[in-house]
């Protein structure tokens, strides 16, 4: 058995009159589905560092704080079946930030130059999640 791919995914929260997930669609892409920052932990990294560095390339937000670790996942890829080994961390964002935005992505991942439409949407939200991402939402402070 092949070791997990080990992952980190981002629930950045914040706190308007309800809280608010930050959430985002693949501009040109709808069957890719609306998601949370989340990705492939570095060699080099700590899962804080991925989940930090992950919300800034896919989202282009800066201004982040880690509040906790909130769950480990272990499911396979949807489509590959690899194993892999996601923690989800809720973090907090401030409130005057825009309420939804266009970002290329960077890094040198394989979403690298790709177009996000992001957007903060009331929870609990009213669809479900791109990949189960949603799974963990209850965890929520």
């Amino acid at each position: 058995m092949s070791r997990p791919r080990i992952r980190v995914a981002a629930y950045v929260i914040r706190y308007r009159s309800v809280p608010e997930l930050l959430v985002f669609d693949h501009v040109g892409m709808p069957d890719s589905g609306t998601q949370v920052p989340a990705g492939g932990v570095l060699p080099h990294e700590s899962l804080e560092q991925a989940v930090l560095r992950e919300v800034v390339e896919e989202t282009g937000l800066t201004d982040v704080s880690i509040v906790r670790p909130i769950a480990v996942d272990d499911s396979p890829h949807p489509d590959t079946g690899q194993p892999r080994r996601t923690t989800f961390f809720q973090l907090t964002v401030h409130t005057d930030g825009a309420d939804a935005w266009h970002h290329h992505v960077r890094g040198d991942g394989e979403d690298a130059g790709l177009e996000f439409a992001c957007r903060f949407v009331p929870m609990p939200l009213a669809g479900r999640l791109a990949d189960a991402q949603d799974a963990w939402l209850s965890r929520i402070d």
